[in-house]
């Protein structure tokens, strides 16, 4: 408000960069994603209060992504608010209107009080339930995984590795080298579908509390070095230690390490062991669509 009360038209994308140095925002945090990672977060914070001030009748929008303070918003500035949030400006009609629109027929008074005291964003909201719920959903996928047989526990990783671009088909990408006696599988999958390079694999089925420290990580890389390669995987049900997780072999040989977060975490991403039960999509304006010729 502060920054359009000279009166004069602003484009939205200077006010942006004006307000992260107002702010004193770092690089980094102009770089922080919402959790889709379709947007900064800074800049959809902006933008949501550009709308919420609009919405108010504070600021007016002349010409595409361009906007100016109101008469209104003059005086609202005049009385000099020590705060100018959502709950400030529900004593404007206009954005109480706005917010009861938005409001679905099962939300109450009360639910879009708590919104509108609320300094997150709809999509910072709804970011974090869907957070929420697809933790929930890899803690249990680690739960399955961690009960499932050897031989189950090593289809998983291969057909895994092939939803991720390893091998080719599930037929042909992996090849069980033999059961290490651990719960475990060590194989060897081909690092694309032509392959031209094999990537070599172990995988231990271990419940939680019984992590991979570094000993077992130089025993892979000598298996490894024995058989003349120089990458490989290594996936637990489990955690490594700090130490495995900055071991790092001294020859040219490359380990990839994925915990169970991380494995579970990428059942999700490539609907292993999970099936999509609802789809959201989130749209906004097409300025192109609208835009003058």
């Amino acid at each position: 408000m502060k920054l359009v009360s000279d009166g004069q038209e602003h484009k939205y994308r200077d006010l942006i960069e004006r307000l992260a140095v107002e702010f004193q925002v770092t690089d980094d945090e102009r770089k922080e994603l919402l959790a889709s990672g379709n947007q900064a977060i800074f800049d959809n914070r902006v933008g949501w209060a550009k709308t919420y001030l609009k919405k108010a009748g504070l600021l007016d929008s002349p010409r595409r992504a361009t906007f100016i303070i109101t008469d209104l918003g003059r005086q609202t500035l005049a009385k000099k608010p020590d705060r100018i949030d959502a709950k400030y400006l529900r004593q404007f009609p206009t954005f109480i209107e706005f917010q009861n629109v938005s409001r679905n027929d099962n939300e109450t008074e009360e639910d879009t009080m708590i919104v509108a005291v609320n300094e997150q964003t709809p999509e910072e909201s709804l970011d974090k339930a869907y957070q929420r719920i697809r933790k929930t959903l890899a803690s249990e996928l680690l739960n399955k995984v961690v009960d499932l047989s050897p031989a189950f526990f090593e289809r998983l990783v291969v057909e895994l590795l092939v939803k991720m671009g390893y091998g080719g088909s599930i037929k042909d990408a992996g090849k069980a080298m033999g059961k290490s006696g651990d719960e475990g599988i060590d194989g060897t999958i081909k690092e694309d579908k032509l392959g031209l390079d094999i990537i070599y694999i172990q995988a231990k089925r271990w419940k939680p509390g019984n992590v991979v420290g570094r000993p077992e990580l130089q025993k892979f890389v000598g298996a490894l070095a024995g058989q003349g390669a120089k990458k490989g995987i290594f996936i637990t049900t489990s955690n490594f230690t700090k130490e495995a997780l900055e071991y790092t072999p001294r020859n040219e040989t490359k380990i990839v390490l994925i915990d169970g977060e991380q494995l579970a975490q990428l059942m999700i991403d490539y609907n292993l062991g999970c099936t999509p039960q609802q789809t959201y999509e989130l749209k906004k304006i097409d300025s192109d669509y609208f835009g003058e010729e």
